[in-house]
């Protein structure tokens, strides 16, 4: 890898450190904003998902930008937006304001996650991308965790605006490395913006309908308004998702076992950080270090187990195996109770959890972006995050529903240990048994380039 790969790769990552940190980084801080802000208790899964929601639906939107504008300009105005977004949250006077300010935060992210996704996918040719796509998957995991331990150290240290005021410095400087990316390839062709505020628009209200008591209205609404947003990318010129992607196997079922995954592994921060402060009355620095643990441990299975498992293992096999391992976790997770201890009660079960989520992530993501076309290169990534994201917030809004009036969260937990079961069921239905991940990739140029052989896609 040479010195400008790595520079390009350490933007890629920065940006997608700070993506997804800002998902789990409220987690820890809800008591302390709820305290200071007079936020009700219904409010508290507004704050994540205020951010979520714009995130999942815009990303299609920000995944044809980086196709359609270049990787420069749209990583700089992600940025642009995500920094000025995070100063406006952490300076926020009332819910309301900082629920705004979160949403503007997501529509940033939406415009960053794909661009960082499609950088890799771009700027490294088959011999590299595997250990850079590693290296964006383990900060994406760390990112997560990552955002609980440094919300508990922000919180108690100094206030809970810092959780957010301190991505303005990282958003500044990771601007400064966005000039080595490509520029703007091809002709200014129409986005899709109808298309985007349909797909928005549909899964803010399922999620409003499902944290309304599962009300008719507002479902009804949302399953419209997707059902629209599906014939328009049908007809329309420039569609968000080209319906081609679909035609591939990898893309159509990687997508789904995706949906089900971030259903889970996204809403297990928030109902943990809930569980270890409310349940066994940790305060907000130790439940922040109680995360770390899941932090290191995800690191050290994405980054340097799962590459190694690549090449010896087929992506599905992968997939399958970390599903079910992630799957057993939340069991033993859902046994946590008053009276219980962090060792048995959260550690053990992280174990479990951390390794199935560093197993399955990397795997999964080659998998749905590998069958894309390069022109598609950014709706694919935009469609797996959104994907990813989509899942979270609705997962999130279903499980705080489902668990509202109980003093303990162990059915939230068998909920999401039975969607990784079926995650794991339909991992199965993805291509394979595939290739090992160096014979893959020497295929890739040519199915890239349109020259298809007979055992393509």
């Amino acid at each position: 890898m040479t010195s400008r790969q790595r520079l390009v790769l350490a933007l890629a990552c920065a940006a997608q450190f700070m993506v997804v940190l800002d998902v789990s980084v409220v987690n820890v801080a809800l008591p302390s904003i709820q305290a200071r802000l007079d936020v009700a208790p219904a409010g508290l899964p507004w704050i994540v998902n205020a951010y979520a929601l714009p995130f999942a639906g815009l990303l299609l939107l920000g995944g044809r930008l980086a196709d359609l504008w270049g990787l420069r300009r749209t990583l700089a105005i992600g940025l642009a937006l995500f920094t000025l977004a995070s100063l406006a949250c952490g300076l926020a006077g009332s819910p309301a304001a900082l629920i705004a300010a979160r949403a503007c935060q997501g529509a940033g992210a939406a415009v960053l996650a794909p661009a960082t996704l499609t950088v890799l996918t771009t700027a490294f040719d088959e011999d590299v991308r595997p250990r850079a796509l590693a290296a964006w998957t383990a900060v994406g995991l760390a990112g997560g965790t990552a955002g609980n331990l440094a919300g508990g150290l922000l919180t108690d240290a100094l206030s809970w605006r810092w959780i957010f005021l301190v991505n303005v410095p990282v958003g500044i400087l990771a601007l400064l490395p966005a000039r080595l990316l490509p520029g703007r390839t091809g002709g200014r062709r129409r986005l899709d913006v109808p298309g985007a505020a349909l797909a928005t628009g549909g899964v803010t209200a399922l999620t409003y309908g499902i944290t309304r008591d599962w009300n008719a209205l507002a479902l009804l609404a949302g399953a419209a308004a997707l059902a629209a947003f599906a014939v328009l990318q049908t007809r329309s010129a420039a569609p968000l998702i080209p319906p081609r992607l679909f035609r591939v196997r990898a893309v159509a079922a990687g997508n789904a076992t995706m949906l089900l995954a971030g259903a889970c592994l996204n809403p297990m921060w928030f109902f943990l950080a809930l569980s270890m402060q409310n349940v066994l009355h940790l305060n907000a620095f130790q439940t922040g270090l109680g995360f770390l643990p899941h932090t290191l441990l995800t690191i050290a299975v994405a980054l340097h187990v799962t590459p190694r498992l690549m090449r010896r293992a087929s992506d599905r096999t992968l997939i399958t195996a970390g599903a079910l391992i992630a799957a057993a976790g939340f069991l033993w997770q859902s046994r946590l109770s008053p009276g219980g201890a962090y060792l048995p009660d959260v550690l053990g079960p992280a174990v479990l959890v951390s390794a199935g989520g560093g197993l399955l992530n990397t795997p999964l993501t080659n998998t749905v972006t590998s069958g894309a076309p390069a022109r598609d290169a950014g709706a694919a990534s935009g469609l797996m995050n959104t994907t990813k994201q989509a899942g979270a917030a609705l997962g999130l809004a279903a499980l705080a529903v489902l668990t509202a009036h109980e003093e303990t969260y162990d059915r939230a937990f068998l909920i999401m240990a039975a969607l990784l079961l079926a995650a794991a069921a339909t991992a199965r239905v993805l291509p394979g048994p595939a290739r090992p991940c160096h014979d893959r990739d020497r295929s890739a140029p040519a199915e890239r380039s349109g020259k298809r052989e007979d055992r393509g896609t």
